[in-house]
């Protein structure tokens, strides 16, 4: 009795913040899309600590992780619970620069109950690896009381961390960015099961590797997790399937900002065909990937078997004169078809991003290649995206460094906000375009050609409708970016924005019951319109003999025939590929002789 009542509770809670929308209010739902990585990672690691004891033999560490954009953060109840265990703090976790107004909220709520608060991410990190001094934002955090952690909490940091927690030690800045940790043998990503079920079709996410090789100067990645790769290992992965498996979890994403430059993708794919083909363990895996993957022999085929269903690819643009500016020289235009058809033909959906407001672009530029797109290339989902200068990319450092204005409200760096000027364009013209774009690509005519496109090749019309449809609807019907759209909107009254009024209530329910109502008849509505277009084409004879432009194989006329080579940049830029492509068979020649 005496040794148990000398034991401490320390009670750790990990919130990964949402952000606001337009109106203000913490954009959330009943089932968000995808779960946060950057919260099973600190859960895992939190979790090794626990069984471990690491406090102490007389400590007791308890989790709690709450993903924002599934569950309400009640900082009067974390408040109670850290009280009943006696000692405690909150961690907000992977905060993203668009999060931070947010997470600033919270962390100023929290502070005002007398909590011990730290936060931690993308913008702590990048502001701190790219920015003299500290950032204001973040400064605003540290003046509250708070501390900030940038880099990653492997190899002990979360543990030390932690200790000067419990002994009333905390540093104000815990800077690791330049000390990056490898990540063979660490503890792995993991949630409890409740939070990942909070998500659609219960998904659970890990990181294989972080670091990328390429300089995109609109990218953070590069300057907070760096350009040399680091990989768990193939037998790290195997036991993240089977923690998840033995919970009834089957479908992952995997956060690997390129998992093509994963060195280790193949030992990784082998064990996952293994697990799926001998043991008849179930895996569906999302991942991201270049527009170079094809290249490496059997990538994309061992994808397949390894479970892998959906494929995003950062295709950003088909100018290779923006792909230039923004220091994305391994897009090339002239691989873009056999990259795409190769993934046709394994029968894995692509998501490719594109990014609008390139410095040479304008609104009619803009909608032509749009339509290139849609006619050429065999894309399934097409995602647009303002080209943001985030914080803690090349491009933000130049732009503050040049003087030019940037948007002071974090909030809107979504990439689904203007967050700076654009030299050709006005910011209504911008925005207008971007919408504009949205909807020459989500054309009814056009979401039947690419179910079409669908059963030609053998996919599924009914996943791709539905992931066309859910586009659709999170531009139209949820004023949202997709990536950002859930499964029915959620919205409490006093989670809005201080800056904003709180409404009544008797004005806020009334509203929030008629709009989701409305909403979700818009989405059957939506559903129910191209419900016949579906039926007749499952029933259509001679449907797989379907072909277009965007189908029609590879061929050594395409430079001449295709739109997407006719453009005075594409013209100069085949020309220089055929050069240097001359270069190497000359260097080759010489070689061999």
């Amino acid at each position: 009795m005496d040794s148990q009542a000398k034991r401490r509770r320390f009670l750790l809670v990990m919130i990964k913040p949402s952000h606001y929308d337009d109106e203000g209010y913490v954009i959330q739902w009943v089932r968000s899309p995808i779960p946060a990585n950057s919260l099973a990672c600190l859960y895992g690691l939190a979790q090794e600590l626990q069984a471990a004891c690491a406090l102490g033999p007389d400590v007791d560490l308890e989790l709690t992780a709450i993903d924002e954009t599934n569950a309400r953060v009640r900082p009067e109840r974390i408040a109670q619970d850290i009280a009943r265990a006696g000692d405690g703090m909150v961690m907000l976790v992977g905060v993203q620069s668009n999060q931070f107004p947010r997470a600033l909220d919270l962390a100023r709520r929290l502070r005002g109950l007398g909590l011990t608060v730290g936060v931690g991410g993308f913008h702590v990190s990048g502001t701190l690896a790219m920015l003299p001094g500290v950032e204001a934002n973040v400064q605003e955090v540290l003046d509250l009381g708070c501390f900030v952690f940038a880099g990653e909490a492997e190899q002990g940091r979360l543990a030390e961390v932690l200790r000067d927690a419990l002994s009333g030690r905390l540093k104000p800045i815990y800077n690791f960015m330049d000390d990056l940790p490898g990540l063979e043998g660490e503890p792995i990503p993991n949630l409890p099961l409740p939070v990942m079920r909070r998500t659609i079709g219960a998904t659970s996410s890990f990181d294989a590797g972080r670091g990328c090789p390429f300089q995109c100067s609109f990218c953070t990645i590069i300057n907070v997790q760096g350009r040399k790769s680091r990989r768990r290992t193939p037998d790290d992965i195997e036991a993240i399937i089977r923690a998840n498996h033995a919970l009834g979890v089957s479908s992952y994403f995997i956060t690997d900002d390129n998992f093509a430059r994963n060195k280790t993708w193949e030992a990784i794919f082998d064990r996952l065909i293994h697990l799926q083909e001998v043991e008849k363990i179930r895996i569906h895996l999302i991942i991201q990937v270049d527009t170079l993957c094809h290249r490496l022999p059997g990538f994309i085929e061992k994808a397949a078997r390894a479970g892998v269903r959906r494929a995003f690819i950062g295709l950003e643009n088909i100018s290779p004169d923006n792909l230039l500016a923004a220091k994305k020289r391994q897009n090339k235009i002239t691989e873009y078809r056999a990259m795409l058809l190769a993934w046709k033909a394994a029968g894995v959906i692509t998501y490719c991003g594109y990014i609008l407001g390139f410095p040479n672009d304008t609104p009619e530029r803009i909608l032509r290649d749009v339509e290139t797109v849609k006619s050429e290339l065999p894309v399934d989902i097409l995602e647009f995206f303002y080209l943001t200068p985030l914080p803690g990319s090349e491009d933000h450092k130049r732009l503050l460094d040049q003087g030019v204005w940037v948007d002071p409200d974090l909030n809107k760096y979504d990439l689904n906000h203007v967050c700076t000027g654009h030299p050709l364009m006005s910011s209504a013209e911008w925005k207008g375009v971007y919408r504009a774009a949205w909807r020459a690509f989500y054309t009814p005519e056009h979401v039947i050609t690419v179910m079409k496109r669908a059963v030609a090749t053998r996919n599924s019309p009914g996943k791709v409708l539905f992931l066309l449809g859910w586009f659709m609807g999170a531009i139209d019907i949820e004023d949202v970016h997709p990536l950002e759209c859930g499964l029915v909107r959620r919205k409490a009254r006093r989670d809005r924005r201080p800056e904003r009024p709180l409404q009544s209530p008797l004005l806020f329910y009334p509203r929030y019951g008629l709009e989701t109502v409305w909403k979700l008849a818009r989405w059957a509505a939506l559903y129910a319109r191209f419900s016949p277009a579906y039926y007749r084409l499952k029933r259509q004879k001679g449907r797989s003999d379907y072909m277009d432009a965007a189908l029609t194989p590879v061929s050594d006329h395409d430079e001449e025939d295709l739109a997407l080579f006719q453009t005075e940049e594409a013209k100069d830029y085949v020309v220089q590929q055929r050069h240097f492509a001359d270069i190497r068979t000359a260097s080759a020649t010489a070689s061999a002789s």
